[in-house]
């Protein structure tokens, strides 16, 4: 009888290991599941913004479209270079993108501006853009002449509506009378001075050097974002982020 007894606890020790193994099998398959449900969500979010950024197919230095949402967007903030806000704020969020990007073009007109009305211009942060030209040939000369553009204090502006006409990537649209269009679009005050900045060594140059910075941080695409507050690491790197959402909370965080 004893041994009837004893076989029937080790059988149900057995059982209970199996159901363990069972057990941690279904967490590690969940926990895979929900790794592959968040990487399929951010893929759906990218494919939705490259496809609502090539709708369009803009490059049309006669027929500018955006001055008038991109003044209202940029109006009353203010901005030092390619800096937009509160020279000031604790926070400073930088991009580095290439003017020719089409995901770049959709941050510009889905992500940020919520960032920029509710970070940027409350003096919560300030947000920074660095030319990342690596796309094609016109995209250091297309960021040259934002780079003009700031030095008038009309970078933002300048960076907005190139986004909102961009074309085709590397269809040959951003040419002298595309970035002479959006340069006046933008409000560029002195357009003969601003065609000398951006042709001048000063402004190609720092295309080069931000984006070596990029490469040296780690950065392989456009847009990507890094952060820096006083309740930062140092320069804490966001990579391409998901939500506007997750910017802010970056930027709460780091302030």
């Amino acid at each position: 009888m004893s041994n009837k007894r004893e076989r029937e606890k080790r059988r149900e020790q057995r059982l209970q290991e199996e159901t363990k193994v069972d057990s941690g099998e279904r967490r590690t398959k969940l926990l895979q599941m929900g790794a592959a449900a968040v990487f399929l969500a951010i893929v759906a979010v990218v494919v939705l913004i490259v496809v609502n950024g090539s709708k369009s197919s803009g490059g049309d230095a006669e027929n500018l479209t955006g001055i008038e949402s991109v003044d209202a967007l940029t109006k009353g903030i203010p901005q030092q270079g390619m800096v937009l806000g509160d020279p000031k704020a604790k926070v400073e969020l930088v991009e580095y993108g290439d003017l020719q990007c089409p995901v770049c073009k959709a941050y510009s007109e889905e992500f940020l501006p919520q960032i920029i009305e509710n970070k940027v211009r409350n003096g919560e942060a300030k947000v920074a853009f660095r030319n990342f030209a690596f796309l094609g040939p016109q995209s250091a000369p297309a960021g040259a002449a934002a780079l003009a553009a700031g030095a008038q204090g009309r970078g933002w502006e300048y960076l907005e509506l190139f986004y909102r006409n961009q074309g085709v990537e590397n269809s040959g649209y951003a040419d002298d009378a595309f970035l002479t269009a959006v340069a006046e679009g933008a409000g560029v005050e002195d357009i003969a001075e601003w065609n000398r900045d951006r042709k001048s060594a000063k402004f190609t140059d720092e295309v080069v050097a931000t984006g070596e910075e990029a490469q040296r941080l780690g950065f392989t695409g456009t847009p990507s974002f890094s952060i820096e507050g006083p309740n930062s690491d140092g320069v804490e790197l966001l990579g391409t982020p998901g939500s506007p959402g997750e910017v802010e909370e970056s930027i709460e965080a780091a302030g």
